[in-house]
């Protein structure tokens, strides 16, 4: 695989990064977490950000750490599936399709939650481990996906997952539908 500076790639995908930043805000939002900045993209590391208040309700704590796996990952999907339609079932280069594509991978490749995301639900978690809660035993595994995910993000695994998500689950569901 070709090594690309991470910045280059947030800039060719910044509407995944937007997201990102927008779905740990709406889960902030949602679950009445004080949020004090936001950016929603930059030319820097990190590409985006959001700082709130430090969450105790581990609920809340999980929400706003997977928060961009949800959305991201149910935007990626709603963007590419009808878009695959003329592309590969039509056989049609329909440049709007082209775009929601490019625009759905996009966001799907940054749904992984951040590193940083990670620690902090490690830490929330570990907090309630003793309690047996099921949603703090069922972060402990996902945050070493999280980690894993990042770490094979050098190798594409966060665009592989876009991919996956925007382009083969839409032609595997419609190829078994039609």
């Amino acid at each position: 695989m070709i090594p690309i500076p991470g910045i280059l790639i947030a800039l060719a995908t910044f509407p995944g990064v937007i997201v990102h930043e927008a779905a740990h805000m709406l889960f902030c939002k949602l679950r009445g977490v004080a949020i004090f900045q936001v950016c929603f993209f930059r030319v820097g590391n990190p590409a985006g950000y959001v700082v709130h208040e430090e969450i105790e309700d581990f609920t809340s704590a999980f929400l706003v750490a997977v928060g961009p796996f949800i959305v991201n990952t149910a935007l990626c999907l709603l963007f590419c599936f009808p878009a695959i339609i003329p592309v590969r079932i039509f056989h049609y280069d329909d440049p709007v399709s082209w775009f929601l594509i490019w625009l759905g991978i996009s966001i799907g490749m940054h749904a992984f939650p951040s590193n940083h995301d990670a620690k902090s639900l490690w830490l929330q978690a570990k907090k309630r481990a003793g309690s047996l809660q099921p949603l703090a035993l069922l972060a402990f595994p996902l945050v070493i996906l999280i980690y894993a995910g990042n770490i094979l993000s050098i190798v594409w695994a966060d665009y592989l997952y876009g991919l996956a998500v925007g382009f083969f689950l839409p032609e595997f569901l419609l190829n078994h539908l039609l």
